[in-house]
């Protein structure tokens, strides 16, 4: 009876999604990075274009970044030319462009694939666990990662960085400790 409930525990816990820990990215310089340097911390994925209707919102990913990176939040954007061909710069251009436009100071990271057959092991992982599942709809797609490192929320590239959806579900993972 015992090792039957074993058995069905390890079951049960493989069908839990895992933490994303255990994927590694590179920054924006070229440098190999794991997302374990995170622990602890509440992320906001961001797949990012600079020539796109929603690149403003980098202003907004950068108020979030000053306003709670002190209790525990990490922007991380990731350059993507998956949606209309809106991210076609170099890494070197991409970090100028957000510097000298937005004053971005946030994590940005090497440009990816965001959807299709090449698409990066994050954003596989992102896009199979989260609710709802499904492709990257277009730029600017924010997923929020709570502090063990799992899925907390999806948020379509409509919804601005300082929306009360957003801004509620960032305050509400900074709190779970």
């Amino acid at each position: 009876m015992l090792k039957s409930f074993f058995i069905l525990l390890i079951i049960l816990s493989s069908l839990v999604s895992s933490p994303i820990y255990d994927i590694s990215v590179k920054t924006i310089d070229g440098k190999s990075k794991s997302l374990a340097d995170y622990k602890g911390k509440v992320m906001l994925i961001v797949n990012v274009a600079s020539e796109c209707g929603y690149t403003p919102q980098y202003a907004g990913l950068e108020v979030l970044h000053k306003k709670y990176q002190s209790q525990g939040l990490v922007v991380l954007g990731f350059p993507s030319n998956d949606f209309g061909g809106q991210e076609p710069g170099t890494n070197a251009e991409i970090k100028k462009f957000c510097s000298d436009t937005y004053n971005v100071s946030f994590a940005l990271f090497d440009k990816v694939h965001a959807k299709g057959s090449e698409q990066h092991p994050l954003y596989k992982k992102l896009t199979s666990e989260a609710v709802p599942a499904g492709d990257i709809g277009w730029n600017f797609e924010k997923f929020l990662i709570g502090r063990d490192g799992n899925i907390v929320g999806r948020f379509k590239s409509k919804v601005t960085p300082d929306s009360k959806e957003l801004t509620d579900a960032i305050e509400k993972a900074l709190a779970a400790k």
